[in-house]
């Protein structure tokens, strides 16, 4: 054998009471597993390494189901945000926007639209356009040695819209939508799990039912799921995700619920109205699953915030309308007074929105306040600090939204399908903490000190749940046979570093990290293995 752990208190990520095992891995899988071999007295497993795990939980590695490292993974060899946290594995290509299909213009858009997320990607080279190729990339890394975590790949919608249609607010025609289906098709083939949409961001939100039906007819097709960033998660919420649910169903597509929370004043409370829909749905035979992080608060870009109509024609055409003063006065009044659909329906409230991060470092002075904290001290309306901030960062900047709700996280994260995921955009000064802390904070804050899940049940939802989805037969249980991406950690003492103060601040109580057999964390330090591939579809 390569490595024997010793001794370790096996959570297995079945949801099953945790048993004391040694647990033999060989060319990155688990060879053997022998419980209680120590009160047994049997002949224990050999290797050239032998660790002694005393105290510690031995669990599948994590599996972040909503991901935003699709650049970061070619950009930081040590990627320690994710890799500390216990994460092995991440999906990517989420909420309808990412790097892959493209064509030179479509690239260069979507690298404008999403610098929020991932920066503007001037240090990457783009060598890819095909989903197939961009997986390449992934598989060979850092000089072919590949990259600190797996990755899965979600088809975005968006992307492939903007591809075959543009920035237009319009129905696709008929051949636009055959290219799109092919789009997808080829995207499935090359090796994606499924698809992804930004139903609040353009272009993608500009498709309708009927056109979200049938990309995912193509999708069911080849065995992947629809995971879509639905169009509402504030006023008419409940209604966008039965829309969700009875969409995937008339096309028989698998369906993940992204991030699924319930925010805004106007959703208190209405935790259990969510499950009380997904519940009847599952009893008729639905296939959901659903993702979620641990915190109140959202994460996404200050653009996002503008109604769609002034988010046609992509960036170039929403700081030209931000520049019009009568434009402006217009998008200001969608913001404030009816709702724009960039804010889920809800009038915006400035007080929510904290400034996260900015492209332009000469704005700087903006992170870490409030929209309306920055306007107080310029003794100005918040929209107009809100509309210089947009033009002087070019669309760059990124916000948290204070607008959740605890009761409500609690109550999703308690369910039977839930899944965990972190949401985590890395990019800023002031990131949200999910991005470091979601997986440690489950364990730590919701096992430990609050007892709202079972450590037992808390594993399942982080592992062999989210394996199960991406049908991935190989991954998420401590089996023989199945992949040697696993985690050691203190349950007394596990814990999110990250708080909204340091974000980037690293977990504890998370010692050793094995990514395909090889320790990726050792001793709370970040090695220099790089096992993580690209993680393809299988059929």
């Amino acid at each position: 054998m390569d490595l024997v752990i010793r001794d370790a208190d096996v959570v297995d990520g079945s949801g099953e009471p945790s048993y004391r095992a040694d647990v033999a891995i060989k060319g990155g899988r688990i060879a053997a597993i022998v419980k209680e071999a120590a009160a047994a007295g049997c002949q224990r497993p050999t290797a050239r390494r032998v660790f002694d795990a005393e105290g510690l939980v031995l669990s599948p590695g994590f599996i972040d189901m909503h991901a935003h490292s699709d650049l970061a993974l070619l950009r930081d060899p040590d990627h320690s945000a994710k890799v500390a946290q216990g994460v092995t594995l991440e999906v990517i290509g989420q909420d309808g926007l990412s790097y892959a299909p493209v064509d030179d213009r479509t690239l260069a858009e979507v690298r404008r639209a999403i610098t929020g997320w991932n920066g503007n990607g001037d240090d990457i080279d783009f060598t890819w356009r095909s989903v197939g190729e961009y997986l390449d990339r992934l598989d060979h890394g850092f000089d072919g040695e590949g990259i600190a975590v797996n990755a899965a790949y979600l088809i975005p919608q968006g992307t492939v819209r903007m591809l075959a249609v543009g920035w237009d607010d319009r129905e696709a025609t008929p051949q636009e939508l055959d290219t799109m289906r092919q789009l997808v098709a080829d995207g499935m083939r090359e090796g994606a799990v499924g698809m992804s949409s930004g139903l609040t961001y353009t272009p993608g939100m500009y498709a309708k039912d009927a056109e979200l039906t049938e990309l995912c007819r193509v999708v069911a097709e080849h065995g992947g799921y629809y995971c879509p960033h639905h169009r509402s998660y504030g006023a008419g919420a409940l209604e966008a995700y039965e829309e969700m649910v009875e969409l995937t169903r008339n096309a028989n597509c698998p369906l993940h619920l992204a991030h699924a929370t319930m925010n805004f004043g106007v959703n208190e409370g209405k935790a259990p109205d969510l499950l009380a829909l997904l519940d009847d749905a599952l009893a008729s035979g639905a296939d959901i699953s659903l993702d979620t992080y641990p915190y109140t608060p959202g994460c996404t870009t200050l653009v996002a915030m503008l109604p769609s109509w002034a988010s046609e024609g992509g960036p170039e055409a929403i700081l030209g309308r931000l520049k019009d003063d009568g434009t402006a006065e217009r998008i200001r009044h969608h913001m404030e007074v009816v709702g724009a659909d960039g804010c889920h329906g809800v009038p915006i409230e400035w007080d929510t929105i904290e400034i996260s991060g900015v492209g332009d470092p000469a704005v700087a002075s903006y992170v870490g306040r409030t929209v309306q904290q920055s306007a107080d001290e310029r003794g100005e309306a918040p929209w107009t600090t809100a509309r210089r901030l947009l033009l002087d960062d070019s669309l760059g900047s990124t916000i948290l939204q204070h607008v959740g709700h605890e009761e409500n996280v609690q109550e999703i994260m308690r369910h039977r399908v839930h899944t965990g995921g972190s949401d985590g955009i890395l990019q800023g000064d002031k990131p949200h903490p999910r991005a470091y802390g979601t997986f440690p904070h489950y364990l730590g804050r919701y096992v430990r000190e609050l007892g709202v899940l079972s450590l037992e049940e808390c594993v399942a939802h982080l592992t062999s749940r989210p394996a199960a989805r991406l049908r991935l037969p190989d991954r998420g249980l401590v089996r023989e046979g199945h992949r040697a991406d696993l985690v050691l950690f203190d349950p007394a003492t596990v814990a999110a570093g990250s708080t909204f103060e340091t974000p980037r601040t690293l977990p504890a109580g998370i010692p050793h990290v094995l990514v395909d057999g090889r320790f990726a964390v050792e001793d709370g330090r970040r090695t220099d293995v790089l096992a993580g591939r690209a993680v393809r579809r299988t059929a």
